[in-house]
């Protein structure tokens, strides 16, 4: 039976670790295998430890079995342009990973609703987050879960083969009716 609760801060590194085989599977041929395998669980453990206990982001974990199989992290929208700047009265999915073998078994459907459900707690009417645009299995699941593209793009530089590959994102937008 999977259960949905905050993250803690001892879970940084079980968290990092479906982060790191989520974006491994996930985003195989779209972002080059070198950048893909040289991905770090330690180093997005240490990111998490720093974020963890920030009021502005939230991330829920689905847990089975004591194994973390799943996240989200949900927060206040930040400007696409650094990342840091936030927008008020917006909403944004950070970001919603599984353990690749949990994909398709309705474990995103109940991650995402819990994060709409904390957004809506939080005051957040309107909410966005951004896909890679060659991310069409993500995209699908968006559009499912009541997001639509609104017509803004931009991009998520990535180093491969020490040059710079810009792969396009678009941004989604939904409404949260309470």
């Amino acid at each position: 039976m999977v259960t949905i609760r905050r993250q803690r801060l001892d879970d940084a590194a079980e968290v990092a670790g479906v982060h790191v085989r989520a974006w491994q599977a996930g985003y195989a041929g779209i972002i080059p295998k070198d950048v893909l395998d040289a991905l770090d669980p330690d180093t997005f453990a240490a990111r998490r430890r720093q974020w963890h206990g920030a009021k502005e982001f939230e991330t829920l974990v689905a847990v089975d079995d004591r194994a973390i199989v799943g996240f989200t992290t949900v927060g206040q929208y930040r400007n696409q342009q650094d990342r840091t700047d936030l927008v008020p009265g917006v909403g944004e999915v950070l970001a919603i990973y599984l353990e690749p073998n949990r994909v398709g078994t309705g474990l995103g459907r109940t991650l995402m609703a819990a994060g709409l459900a904390e957004l809506d707690d939080r005051g957040f009417r309107t909410v966005r987050l951004w896909v890679l645009e060659d991310n069409t299995r993500a995209r699908r699941f968006y559009e499912k879960a009541g997001f639509q593209p609104d017509g803004e793009r931009n991009t998520y530089d990535v180093v491969s083969g020490g040059e710079t590959l810009r792969l396009p994102e678009i941004r989604y937008t939904r409404t949260i009716e309470s």
